[in-house]
């Protein structure tokens, strides 16, 4: 059964980059990328998503709203959150760890290493 993998970053050449890169790795996933985190959320209740790969830093809505909304949606769902940043002024990071995320990856990163990553939560 083909994957069904949703990118969601308000950088839209890494966007692009990010899903050409992982097809290139995956080409049986299908990588569905968005700009803004209500057009992914829609996709994502629309059932079909496997995983979310998420910035933190969003206009519209940021990455921890979209992981709790995921989970609220469907706690099953894995999310991977990504950050530029590494310092956590007002401690959402921590917040959201308490409430279940388990992965941040911090940018730049390994393409390869992130597809490890979702593919060990893949099979979970």
């Amino acid at each position: 059964m083909k994957k069904l993998i949703c990118i969601v970053d308000d950088e839209e050449e890494l966007v692009e980059n990010l899903k050409r890169e992982i097809k290139e790795l995956r080409p049986d996933w299908e990588i569905h990328a968005y700009c803004d985190g209500l057009r992914a959320l829609q996709e994502i209740m629309s059932g079909k998503v496997d995983a979310v790969l998420t910035d933190i830093a969003m206009p519209d809505m940021d990455g921890y709203e979209l992981f709790w909304r995921v989970k609220d949606y469907d706690e099953k769902i894995p999310v991977i959150m990504m950050t530029g940043f590494g310092y956590d002024p007002n401690h959402v990071l921590v917040r959201a760890k308490v409430d279940g995320l388990k992965d941040v990856i911090f940018k730049p990163f390994d393409v390869e290493k992130l597809v490890e990553l979702i593919d060990s939560k893949l099979d979970k």
